[in-house]
């Protein structure tokens, strides 16, 4: 680590597990995921320990990825400034300038010297016109309904011109120990504070304008006709070729195509037409009584009941009595921000696992590439890409692009024999982890290519079929994010402690993975509709004066440590921007969002922009166009705490309330510069 860093104080695990999440966050984030066996059974090979003799393509791809410009991708699929470069001519991007934040466990979300910073939105601060003013001590779920919700994960921003947008936001999940005194469980629970927590969850748009040409942004002061809460009791349509199915339909919605609400949000992403892609996660946690079927068991629904027991209060949470109720859930969600009266979309086609997000790249033909990640230990790295093509202008054909095309599943092999993977994180001789890969294709909207599963069954129980087509298990791939300069997409890959030594393969190097890891993706023919790829891995996590850590081949007595990475979002310069979730328990110190240059000489130099409050989580990012904005959402502040003894007071030194902000350099330069 830099010399002007201080030396880390490692901190007591006491209550964190897994990847270093606390034992609060993982009872009410993923319903104690941690503590029960990883759900993907199946027998599909660790790579690690097959070597075919495959050459590394990486060399000669990535040689060709930095050049490409517009004619390999289109002009769509690039910013601006990359198209004007043409296929010849090298990235320019400038050094990140910046003076890292140092590692630090403050109560504060702290930004470099020269940035400001800016709370836009809190918990529970009015969103719908007309909405009441926050009262901690007396929520009701009709209050809540209309007001930001609690936890913020995903942050989008689509700007409407230079001083107006529209923000928003994920509420993944509730921690109801610190929303209301005296929570004593789901199952001795008053009613009403139920339906509260139900009415937090889902998602807020609100309208933002500028403050003085500066990249500072706050809610707007209009008549906000955009904004909007979307959360469990919200219509939503059931799109693709599953909606109508069978195994959706339900006694309250015998067509299947209409689910009420949305669960457990977490990461997302943009369309080329200016929609957001929201990804629900953990939202097996939800249900109770669940059948042990092998398609239940296979997403970790519980045969009992929930902790949160919100079956209590709405009794299609109870699959004892509704049981396709949980199969309605687990999608990719579409919303569009410029009709508040859309209904907000799952769209099928894309299949159904815990989504972390969903990121989106045109290919060289103009189809549309997703990219998505299954947030468990062992799964799995998902594309889809349209039959159709994008057309620039016409709402019309780009709202239909995301029910038609082929889902796929990944399949990495190593190039480096089977021996030089032992599990420790030691390079092997070639000195980069790094193979190749395939899609494999599991369905079309017309045609299941899975052996004994339907295309509906494809798309609901996507696990299995995944499982069946031998997909290679992954640690955690979370946010998927390809560059919008050089088309080559990055995969964080959170941690698996579940990992044993003889388990690691090249792309999961590391038995048990306690920091994680980054994945590069080189498309071949750097065309992003491609069947097949090479890949490497440019970054393994963890306090760099470890061995077992790699940044990219860049001096490590230069770097900041880093662990977990969750989400990602790039730059219009090219640079990774990475925060995490789960460094207070790896590293001792609070969790952080960092940039790292992925092309160029200083490829691998990661430095530290932001760290965020007490036991938050460092959500979002979100880069503007213009790159004079960061926005990032700390969630779950003091998640260790109680309503009673709180454990963070952050943003306003009373009690904790998940937020999103906006940073900001005070000279009004690029974000990083």
């Amino acid at each position: 680590m830099p010399e002007s860093a201080t030396p880390r104080r490692r901190l007591p695990l006491l209550d964190l597990v897994g990847g270093g999440r606390s034992r609060a966050t993982c009872h009410y984030r993923c319903g104690d995921a941690c503590f029960h066996p990883a759900p993907n059974t199946s027998s599909n090979s660790y790579f690690g320990d097959i070597f075919q003799g495959v050459l590394s393509r990486r060399s000669a791809l990535r040689a060709g990825a930095v050049t490409a410009g517009a004619s390999a991708f289109g002009l769509a699929s690039l910013t601006p400034a990359a198209a004007e470069r043409g296929p010849n001519r090298p990235h320019p991007a400038p050094r990140l300038t910046f003076k890292s934040v140092l590692p630090n466990n403050d109560d504060a979300l702290t930004v470099p010297k020269h940035y400001e910073q800016h709370v836009i939105i809190r918990w529970g601060d009015p969103v719908l016109p007309g909405a009441p003013e926050f009262d901690v001590n007396a929520q009701t779920a009709e209050a809540q309904a209309q007001q930001f919700g609690y936890n913020c994960d995903y942050v989008g921003f689509h700007q409407l011109d230079d001083d107006h947008g529209l923000l928003w936001v994920n509420h993944e999940y509730t921690n109801e120990s610190i929303m209301f005194a005296g929570w004593n469980g789901g199952a001795n629970a008053d009613p009403e504070q139920l339906r509260v927590v139900m009415a937090a969850h889902g998602g807020s748009l609100v309208e933002l304008e500028r403050v003085g040409g500066t990249g500072q942004w706050k809610l707007s002061e209009g008549e906000r006709s955009f904004n909007r809460r979307i959360h469990t009791s919200t219509p939503v349509t059931l799109s693709g070729p599953a909606a109508g199915s069978d195994l959706l339909r339900t006694e309250a919605d015998p067509t299947g195509t209409e689910v009420l609400g949305m669960l457990n949000n977490c990461a997302g992403g943009m369309t080329p037409w200016g929609t957001f892609l929201s990804g629900e996660e953990n939202f097996h946690q939800y249900f109770s009584n669940a059948p042990g079927t092998a398609e239940t068991n296979r997403y970790g629904l519980s045969t009992r009941a929930s902790g949160r027991r919100w079956d209590r209060v709405d009794e299609r949470f109870d699959l004892s009595k509704h049981p396709n109720e949980a199969n309605r859930f687990g999608y990719v969600v579409e919303i569009d921000p410029l009709d508040p009266q859309a209904k907000p979309v799952k769209r099928t086609m894309l299949g159904r696992f815990k989504h972390e997000g969903a990121n989106t790249i045109l290919a060289a033909d103009g189809r549309v590439v997703v990219y998505l990640g299954d947030d468990e230990r062992f799964d799995y790295m998902y594309k889809f890409v349209s039959d159709g093509r994008y057309v620039e202008g016409s709402r019309r054909q780009n709202l239909t692009l995301l029910d038609s095309g082929t889902l796929y599943v990944a399949r990495l092999t190593g190039n480096s024999p089977a021996e030089e993977i032992d599990g420790s994180g030691a390079l092997p001789a070639d000195g980069e982890f790094d193979g190749t890969g395939e899609w494999i294709a599991l369905c079309n909207s017309t045609k299941s290519f899975v052996r004994g599963f339907s295309v509906e069954e494809v798309l609901v129980h996507t696990r299995l079929a995944a499982d069946a087509a031998g997909a290679t298990k992954m640690d955690r791939p979370e946010d998927f994010e390809p560059s919008p300069v050089t088309g080559k997409v990055y995969c964080a890959l959170t941690n698996n402690s579940a990992r044993e030594p003889g388990q690691a393969d090249e792309p999961n190097p590391r038995g048990p993975n306690r920091y994680g890891h980054i994945l590069e993706i080189i498309e071949d023919g750097e065309d992003n509709a491609a069947t097949s790829f090479g890949w490497n891995v440019p970054l393994v996590c963890g306090d760099p004066e470890d061995d077992d850590t790699y940044y990219a081949g860049f001096d490590k007595s230069k770097v900041m440590p880093i662990s977990s990475p969750d989400n990602l979002a790039f730059d219009k310069h090219g640079n990774l921007w990475i925060s995490t979730d789960g460094q207070p328990g790896s590293l001792g110190t609070a969790d952080a969002l960092h940039v790292m240059p992925v092309e160029g000489r200083f490829r691998g130099e990661l430095k530290t922009f932001a760290t965020v409050p007490v036991r938050a989580e460092a959500c979002g990012p979100f880069i503007s166009e213009d790159n004079k904005t960061v926005f990032l959402a700390p969630q779950h502040p003091g998640d260790n705490g109680t309503f009673e003894s709180p454990t963070s007071t952050w943003p306003d030194g009373d009690f904790p309330r998940p937020s999103v902000a906006c940073i900001w350099h005070q000279a009004g330069r690029d974000v990083g510069q």
